[in-house]
């Protein structure tokens, strides 16, 4: 798929980052009021009584005012928003049966009763420019000739998967199912009845009160949404625990015709499956790895272009598939550049804020004489970067865009080499490289950037609380000595 360059956004977060002018009135304020509290502190006992009685305040007064102020205080200390851990995460680790090399898919496409020459062709050109590697998993039931996709066999490969990431997340953190007081679970395209959180419920016998949620339909970027909704429970559920399950099951989306705009998605996608534990409960600080700082979400589905870019749908054939448009790659850069306005304020430093504020102020008054915009740097907001790994036109496409340095969308290539599309867990198989290469450390920030169809972008930011060990299982653990590898422009397989 032809790279299209993302539309030129940094410049035109102008109107965002004018609420910097809220940082430069406190400024003043903050001096003046620590001035106040030393000259009152300066005063013994007679002279504060001596003052308090020139006021003329009676004592009801007083404590009617001081009753008010508790009141208040209490009540916002109340009503702030409750801190959102991320104890652990773990992510599924397909066996190495369910490898898919680049010779054994091309022998199966050319193998198959339904793709024409120029289909198989065409998938193999696709293989070739996409960046994944030679380990990456599609399910058994795809691998047959013809594929099987039947709904006992989906069912098989989301067991699979989701019990495999919740049992090791389980092991890692001490977990006992009982103790889960919200479970949400994201899968798109593959929505069984009864649902694959009433499947968790039943395997894990799950408390009868469990508040669980099955999200479907919402593309690669609803492991954000997951995440945004259960930080919303726990704002109202004080010392809770919420487990989210982010995965999208290969089995049933198998493309078998010839439409090549829903062809991509046979190419790209690979079996995934994410378990992340949230709590809100203070106990759970001193072991939890990062703290949830901001969720942005947005939505581009008002625009038809937008709604219809990633689309589910019947070719001529009657072949059910997704359609993805030529314009996917505009659109996401309007998401981006939409999300990027929203995420700018609440993460850059108030230096970059005021050099940008100073640069705006200039041209404002200068016009050009008051040179070029200043663009914000965002690698000062950041210290690792996870882009979902949709292929490799949007991770190439994004680094341009924000001036990236390679080594900030090293996570999101080398997990599309080595483990593919895995739609909306591929967020937690970046995390887990990094951590996985001992590069995170306490107080470090990490952004996560999803897409996915309707059209959304959403993003999360993250502090890490304390410095992850390198873990000695997860999905890294029997390759990351041979990361980060050279992907090469094209591996020419014909």
């Amino acid at each position: 798929m032809r790279a299209v360059p993302l539309p030129r956004f940094l410049s035109s977060v102008e109107l965002a980052y004018l609420n910097v002018v809220n940082h430069l009135l406190a400024f003043p304020i903050i001096p003046v009021m620590v001035a106040v509290l030393l000259q009152v502190l300066e005063l013994g006992p007679d002279e504060l009584i001596a003052h308090w009685s020139s006021l003329g305040i009676d004592t009801i007064h007083a404590l009617c005012t001081i009753f008010t102020v508790v009141v208040v205080a209490t009540a916002y200390f109340m009503s702030r928003p409750r801190p959102v851990y991320l104890v652990d995460h773990a992510c599924f680790r397909p066996p190495r049966t369910f490898r898919v090399p680049f010779a054994t898919f091309f022998e199966h496409a050319s193998l198959v009763p339904f793709f024409d020459e120029k289909s198989v062709r065409f998938q193999v050109r696709i293989l070739e420019s996409s960046g994944l590697g030679e380990e990456t998993c599609l399910p058994l039931a795809n691998r047959y000739i013809p594929p099987c996709p039947s709904m006992e066999a989906a069912c098989a490969e989301a067991r699979l998967v989701i019990f495999s990431a919740i049992d090791e997340l389980i092991a890692k953190t001490d977990l006992k199912p009982r103790d889960v007081d919200i479970l949400v679970v994201n899968c798109s395209l593959f929505s069984p009845t009864p649902s694959l959180s009433a499947m968790i419920v039943n395997k894990y016998k799950m408390r009868s009160n469990i508040m669980s949620f099955n999200l479907s339909g919402m593309g690669c970027s609803a492991g954000l949404i997951s995440i945004d909704l259960a930080r919303s429970l726990l704002q109202a559920h004080p010392n809770s625990y919420a487990l989210v399950v982010s995965t999208e099951i290969i089995t049933p989306n198998f493309y078998a015709g010839n439409e090549r705009s829903m062809l991509l998605p046979n190419c790209l996608f690979r079996m995934g499956a994410a378990a992340v534990l949230l709590s809100n409960s203070r106990r759970e600080e001193d072991r939890a790895k990062y703290r949830l700082l901001h969720v942005v979400r947005t939505h581009e589905g008002a625009d038809d272009r937008a709604y219809r870019c990633v689309y589910e749908e019947e070719d001529g054939e009657g072949n059910s598939g997704i359609n993805l448009s030529k314009e996917m790659m505009t659109v996401a850069g309007e998401a981006l550049r939409a999300n990027i306005t929203a995420v700018g304020p609440l993460v850059l430093p108030v230096t970059e804020q005021l050099r940008f504020l100073a640069s705006l102020v200039a041209r404002r008054l200068l016009g050009a004489r008051g040179g070029k915009p200043y663009i914000p740097d965002f690698k000062r907001a950041f210290d690792h970067l996870c882009i979902h790994a949709g292929g490799r036109a949007v991770i190439d496409e994004l680094q341009r865009s924000l001036g990236l340095p390679a080594a900030l969308v090293e996570a999101s290539r080398m997990t599309l080499h080595r483990f593919g599309n895995t739609s909306s867990s591929s967020l937690w198989y970046e995390l887990a490289y990094i951590e996985a290469k001992s590069r995170m450390r306490r107080g470090d920030r990490v952004w996560m950037i999803g897409f996915g169809s309707g059209f959304k972008c959403n993003s999360a930011v993250w502090r890490c609380l304390r410095a992850p060990k390198a873990p000695v299982d997860g999905p890294w653990s029997d390759c990351i000595h041979r990361y980060p590898v050279h992907v090469p422009e094209m591996v020419k397989l014909l």
